[in-house]
């Protein structure tokens, strides 16, 4: 490995490049052999699910979502909120659902049951995950669906009202509804979407805290198994695989070698674990609805040098830096703030630039991998107990190599908690 100078000047990388790289990293695993692939069906036999403790999220706790969401309308003057299939509308209702050209859409007022709008062919399989009390309202094919949802804010004597919009729905629904509407002010959703969404309850941490152990109980399968020669594919399907069968889904690899580690989302050149390089892994997978996020490096084979354990060992601190910054009621990007002033005490940066660190510390994490808020320079928002992030500090040398070590953690009413602590030391990746 070429010893990495961590100098100022390095070529940044580009978002464009960034895209591409991102692009034919997943060209070259699609096309990847399969027969590798193919010897690993099987691998993690031996393993059983650890999810048996998962409990769904049920319709009591919908029901407190939905007058918290209530409470929150009220005090921002909305008069209702309009959420399209994703998360949020499984957050709120349970409805799970695909999005396309016909509009499915829930309406929650600031008071009363919410209503589910939905194509007339669609009710019955609407109804099947419907987690509230809540009616539902169909459109034929030759109606305006948007024409629906304002007749129903309308009968709910909402039609001048301020209407709020999660951040996620499409404009053809927010057009339309505006233009059936023109007297209701149509307004972020935000303030009560994320309201809601960012304080987690014990439920939802509890689901979280499954997923986090999945994965972690995913990697201390696989590294072991880890032989030179490997590419990302095998390495990935390796990892899928342990955490189905540890009862995990939806799970989710990113493996980069050697140099591409360097790149945080990687890069289409060929990689393959060789002796002597770094290996980061960034893997994630579901547990009722809830997501786990951790990422590892360390060096396959021999000691790692001195330089490769410098780095990693700057990562740590920079872990734990952010940590002890994350404190109830102080600004989100202060977190950030911390790392990057310890980062350029050691001459990385300044800010984005490389060698350093080039993203945000870190994210908000819960039902989708990332979430509001962010562990970013400016983000206003404070810290309050609930709230749930990533904490992922990386430092990256493009040409040469990265490391970037990820534990997610949850506010706590004192503060800060880990959900998977940190590794002890980059030939103790799993502790």
């Amino acid at each position: 490995m070429m010893k990495l100078n961590m100098m100022r000047g390095s070529p940044a990388l580009s978002r464009r490049r960034l895209m591409g790289s991102m692009a034919l990293g997943s060209a070259a695993l699609a096309s990847a052999p399969l027969t590798g692939l193919r010897a690993q069906a099987g691998a993690a036999a031996e393993l059983e699910p650890i999810t048996g403790g998962a409990i769904p999220i049920g319709r009591a706790e919908r029901a407190e979502r939905l007058k918290r969401a209530q409470a929150l309308m009220a005090a921002n003057d909305i008069g209702a909120i309009l959420i399209e299939p994703g998360a949020s509308l499984v957050y709120f209702t349970g409805v799970r659902w695909w999005r396309s050209e016909r509009l499915t859409a829930a309406i929650i007022p600031a008071s009363g049951d919410p209503i589910i709008v939905t194509p007339f062919f669609e009710r019955p399989s609407v109804a099947e995950s419907l987690g509230i009390d809540a009616d539902i309202r169909v459109w034929q094919e030759d109606e305006s669906p948007t024409r629906l949802v304002a007749q129903v804010l309308t009968e709910r004597g909402l039609a001048d009202s301020r209407i709020g919009i999660e951040e996620t729905v499409r404009f053809f629904a927010s057009d339309g509804l505006a233009q059936a509407l023109p007297k209701a002010p149509l307004v972020s959703a935000a303030p009560v979407v994320r309201g809601c969404r960012m304080r987690k309850t014990p439920a939802e941490i509890a689901l979280m805290q499954i997923a986090n152990d999945v994965t972690l109980a995913a990697y201390r399968y696989v590294y072991p198994r880890i032989e030179e020669g490997m590419g990302p594919a095998r390495i990935g399907a390796m990892m899928d695989e342990a955490t189905r069968a540890l009862g995990g889904r939806d799970p989710w690899s990113l493996i980069l070698l050697g140099e591409a580690s360097a790149y945080p989302h990687g890069s289409g050149k060929p990689q393959r674990v060789e002796r002597g390089g770094i290996v980061l892994m960034d893997c994630g997978c579901s547990v009722e609805d809830y997501q786990s996020d951790i990422s590892r490096t360390f060096v396959f084979g021999p000691d790692p040098t001195a330089e490769q354990a410098r780095v990693w060992n700057e990562v740590a601190r920079g872990q734990q830096v952010a940590f002890d910054a994350a404190q109830l009621g102080a600004p989100a990007g202060s977190v950030d703030d911390a790392v990057r002033a310890y980062y350029v005490s050691l001459g990385y940066g300044p800010r984005y630039e490389l060698p350093g660190l080039s993203h945000r510390t870190g994210h908000g994490i819960g039902m989708e991998g990332h979430e509001p808020v962010n562990l970013v320079h400016g983000e206003q928002t404070t810290l309050a107990e609930g709230m749930c992030f990533s904490n992922e500090p990386g430092l990256y040398a493009p040409g040469q190599f990265g490391v970037r070590l990820e534990d997610c953690f949850h506010m706590t009413a004192t503060g800060p908690e880990y959900f998977t602590q940190p590794p002890p030391s980059i030939d103790q990746p799993f502790g």
